[in-house]
């Protein structure tokens, strides 16, 4: 069975900031995304599916915004290997969003952030040291 980590949809149809375009609903996963696909903790299905778009992401040509657009603004299960969704069932699900907000803590809302590359490294660190608290413990 599936299980839906995300999916921009359900922000930009709820409580969104009118003047933002519906494209900034994805960034906060979009990064997430980007640093799955860095750690290769991408399923192989995904890898064989998605092989462009991480090459593309690794060449720093498409961001992992941009990668998630094209998946539709989905985050499952069935997109990363084992250890991804054992990291994400209890990160994503219940830390990311703290984490993400606090570093980018400039902004109005998580919506306001930008796709920049500057941003991503500043989430990445973060999640880089929360993976690796997480895979001593493990």
């Amino acid at each position: 069975m599936t299980h839906v980590y995300d999916k921009a949809k359900w922000h930009y149809d709820g409580d969104y900031p009118k003047e933002l375009s519906i494209d900034h609903a994805f960034v906060h996963t979009g990064m997430y995304l980007g640093w799955i696909i860095d750690n290769q903790l991408y399923s192989t299905k995904f890898e064989k599916e998605a092989a462009a778009d991480i090459l593309n992401f690794k060449d720093r040509k498409l961001t992992g915004t941009q990668v998630y657009m094209n998946w539709s603004g989905v985050l499952a299960n069935d997109m990363l290997n084992k250890e991804g969704n054992e990291f994400s069932e209890t990160y994503y699900e219940e830390e990311y969003v703290y984490d993400y907000g606090e570093v980018v803590n400039a902004v109005p809302t998580l919506y306001h952030v930008q796709d920049t590359w500057e941003n991503y490294e500043l989430i990445k660190n973060r999640i880089d040291e929360t993976y690796k608290i997480w895979s001593s413990k493990k």
